[in-house]
């Protein structure tokens, strides 16, 4: 059986998976990895299969030493990249700006792409790079392929893609709503045809991608036409550390009234707002006992972001027209019934009616959670980013052969 290795690097921490290209989107991997406080005086290495869960803690220098590490735990195991079929290496790239939309592989110049694009994700871009330059060293003989964050956003329209700031500075600066979770909608969006027994080429559907962090996209007929995130992940919806959209002004506000600096704005927007700034917790479960328990602040916190998200369900039923199907994905989204049920709230003139009884079922699998008689089909499809990395890159690796 050949499968594909999947790594998404970040700054301090590496995730990866074995994956099977042909499983179904709700089988898990064949292998689960996490590498945790890369660069921090104790590391943490976690590697799952089959039900079996290994764990060492040690000193991780740097993101070569954690990947050595877990290959080693995996060989002594039997599984290792090495023992094992790998017909493909798919890495997960924040962003691929005005110059990448589809998957591409990795050659020397590619790298030297994406390492140009760095200004444009700076926190992203070069811990995203540093695991493809080490996974290249570690398995040279194994095509890699880098999946793009943006990839699935590339082609919005210019109405959609484009801010109303002078066009010349725009330009210079590379400055334009390009999205985020890309792999995400896609997978998600690509499923719901099937689902509710329609043509994906004439499909008009809403999907929000709700987990700490939120995007959500209008998507017709296969194509997006439209996305909350924008330049950044920072803009759109209320999110468990992030703001999502706000004046502008506010931040020269801070800046002049405040004296706060850059890198202040920087933090408090990104790591220190959204549903944490509101309420002091970010994880929505903390989140629901809190508002069991009467807190104010919870449920205020808990309205706001209610509120912005219905804000974009609405603006994006009328940029489609017609809606057939909105879906619910990521871990708020797939997991806590009560957003779905009050997202949708009060919708039935518009077509949409949910179920009380199926959205109170568990999270199983992809389901319909909408009424028999609901116009717009309204669904829960967990979300597999893996899955499609892997698929990606593997038909790429095909196209080798």
């Amino acid at each position: 059986m050949a499968y594909a290795l999947v790594i998404n690097s970040g700054s301090s921490s590496i995730k990866f998976q074995i994956v099977d290209p042909e499983s179904s989107a709700s089988e898990d991997p064949f292998v689960s990895g996490l590498v945790e406080q890369i660069g921090e005086q104790q590391g943490r290495i976690t590697v799952k299969h089959n039900g079996q869960k290994y764990v060492v803690q040690r000193s991780i220098p740097d993101h070569k030493v954690g990947l050595e590490e877990s290959f080693g735990i995996l060989e002594t195991k039997g599984i290792g990249p090495t023992q094992l079929d790998i017909s493909a290496v798919g890495h997960r790239v924040v962003h691929g700006g005005m110059v990448f939309s589809e998957p591409e592989l990795i050659l020397g110049p590619v790298v030297d792409m994406i390492r140009d694009l760095i200004p444009l994700a700076p926190l992203h871009n070069p811990a995203n790079i540093d695991g493809i330059e080490v996974a290249r060293e570690l398995l040279p003989g194994i095509p890699h392929v880098a999946v793009f964050d943006t990839g699935f956003f590339r082609h919005l329209p210019p109405a959609a893609a484009l801010y109303a700031i002078n066009a010349e500075v725009a330009e210079k600066n590379q400055i334009r709503r390009y999205g985020f979770h890309g792999t995400s909608h896609e997978f998600v969006s690509s499923q719901v045809p099937g689902l509710i027994g329609r043509d994906p080429l004439h499909t008009r559907q809403i999907v929000l991608h709700l987990g700490n962090g939120a995007s959500c996209s209008a998507v017709e007929n296969g194509h997006a036409i439209d996305t909350s995130m924008g330049l950044t992940p920072l803009a759109g919806l209320v999110m468990g550390t992030r703001s999502g959209d706000i004046d502008p002004g506010i931040i020269f506000h801070l800046v002049r009234q405040g004296g706060m600096t850059i890198d202040e704005i920087d933090n408090l927007l990104n790591r220190q707002s959204g549903v944490k700034g509101l309420s002091g917790v970010n994880d929505f479960r903390e989140l629901r006992a809190m508002i069991e328990e009467e807190n104010g602040d919870a449920w205020l916190a808990y309205n706001v972001y209610i509120n912005q998200l219905r804000r974009y369900i609405g603006s994006y039923m009328i940029a489609l027209g017609r809606v057939d199907a909105i879906t619910f994905t990521a871990g708020v989204g797939e997991n806590d019934q009560q957003v779905r049920l009050d997202a949708l709230d009060n919708m039935e003139m518009y077509g949409v009616k949910v179920d009380p009884e199926r959205n109170a079922q568990p999270n199983d699998g992809p389901r319909i959670i909408s009424t028999d008689d609901s116009t717009v089909k309204v669904l829960v499809v967990p979300t597999n980013e893996e899955l499609a990395i892997a698929q990606k890159a593997s038909r790429i690796a095909k196209q080798l052969a």
